[in-house]
């Protein structure tokens, strides 16, 4: 095999706010731990046992700096992306340390922290509809622009276009050119 595959697929929550920092050049590193959890049957306990794993990610340049913005300890997330082992000297110990990080290369929300969903005491949820103005059904809001009407699109004149030139109904024949 000439090629190997890297490939780290997450779904956990932030144990801790987003760390932003910048390289000395200017680029953006927003540094994660994240926390995922999983559980087993152990026999000998005859109990299941829950187990949670942290994972340290990394995000670079733009992207983490507008998610450093959006995610807060207990967001949960699922990420993707690829192992990245590197190596420093330990400060104390003079001594070799190796750490492994996952480099993100795509992160969705899937919740809200703690997976909690929004309330009806939420400002943006108490707009009650009977202030709307009149005529417009308390469900519309009149926007001033026209409604969206579809247009047939423009015949085609041959040339130019994906298909055919005008008057070839297919492939070119002998002869034909």
């Amino acid at each position: 095999m000439a090629d190997g595959l890297n490939r780290v697929m997450l779904l956990g929550s932030l144990g801790a706010d987003p760390e932003l920092r910048f390289t000395q050049g200017g680029q953006a590193v927003l540094n994660l731990r994240m926390a995922t959890n999983s559980s087993y049957y152990d026999k000998a306990q005859d109990k299941r046992v829950e187990r949670t794993d942290w994972h340290s990610c990394v995000i670079w340049g733009k992207r983490g700096e507008a998610l450093a913005k959006i995610l807060t300890k207990g967001s949960s997330v699922f990420v993707e992306g690829s192992l990245r082992t590197s190596s420093y000297d330990d400060k104390k110990t003079g001594e070799k340390r190796y750490k492994t990080e996952i480099n993100v290369d795509d992160l969705i929300i899937t919740g809200s922290k703690g997976g909690q969903q929004r309330h009806a005491e939420d400002p943006a949820d108490s707009y009650d509809r009977t202030d709307a103005p009149a005529g417009s059904g308390g469900d519309d809001f009149d926007t001033g622009v026209p409604a969206f009407e579809p247009v047939a699109p423009p015949a085609r004149t041959g040339g130019g276009g994906y298909g055919p030139p005008a008057g070839r109904t297919g492939p070119p024949h002998q002869g034909q050119r």
